[in-house]
């Protein structure tokens, strides 16, 4: 007979619901996933779903640190070596890297626009919160959650940078502006550069066609 798996700590699933809807709500990942940057739709959803498990990994031993409360007055008191330091959680350089190379090395794609350093710096407040026991931080979950509930399936306006010369922005209907502090993310296809640039042509006479702006030739 099997034993029942213990249900995580409470502070654990609430920081897990927030991480998963702050990363919900950043533009540069809603792009990366609804665009199939990361492949089939059902592999980019995946992957964003397995860098949520990847943050939560790395804060779950804080966080249990954090939740357990000793006895206040124990019988024996053993004083904690020096030598053991306390369960640290990761900090916001930490987590905006891991968004960074997640970004690049799952969906090829490059950040230009410092969004990942505040929804680190939030993901790290949410802990910070959640740690301290503080009610504020449920609310702020659950307000995440909602605002992930209404961008659901909407599209988010994009600033793509090719190289270091092109930049365009996608269609976007006006009323979807209202981001609430959420900038459209400036994206660089690490790979596009390559692609956007045609082969030459050669014609007959040994003139090399030059394309993309009108018609016209110019010699090798």
């Amino acid at each position: 007979m099997s034993t029942p798996t213990a249900a995580p700590p409470a502070p654990l699933v609430l920081f897990a619901r927030g991480t998963i809807a702050r990363l919900a709500l950043w533009p540069a990942l809603r792009v990366a996933v609804a665009e199939n940057w990361g492949g089939p739709p059902a592999t980019s959803a995946q992957k964003q779903t397995w860098l949520a498990s990847v943050l939560v990994d790395a804060f779950e031993p804080a966080l249990i640190s954090s939740s357990s409360s000793p006895d206040p007055t124990p019988a024996s008191p053993t004083p904690t070596p020096v030598s053991t330091p306390a369960t640290e959680a990761p900090d916001a350089d930490y987590v905006a890297l891991t968004l960074l190379q997640v970004l690049e090395d799952e969906f090829d794609a490059v950040l230009e626009d410092g969004s990942a350093d505040t929804v680190a710096q939030e993901i790290v407040g949410l802990y910070g919160s959640i740690a301290r026991g503080e009610p504020a931080a449920e609310a702020r979950v659950r307000e995440w959650e909602a605002r992930a509930e209404t961008w659901r399936g909407k599209k988010v306006q994009v600033q793509e940078v090719v190289g270091s010369e092109e930049e365009w922005e996608s269609e976007e209907d006006e009323e979807d502006e209202e981001g609430e502090g959420e900038e459209a993310p400036q994206l660089r296809d690490a790979g596009a550069e390559a692609r956007s640039r045609p082969e030459p042509v050669v014609d007959e006479d040994g003139f090399t066609l030059v394309q993309g702006k009108g018609k016209g030739r110019a010699p090798r």
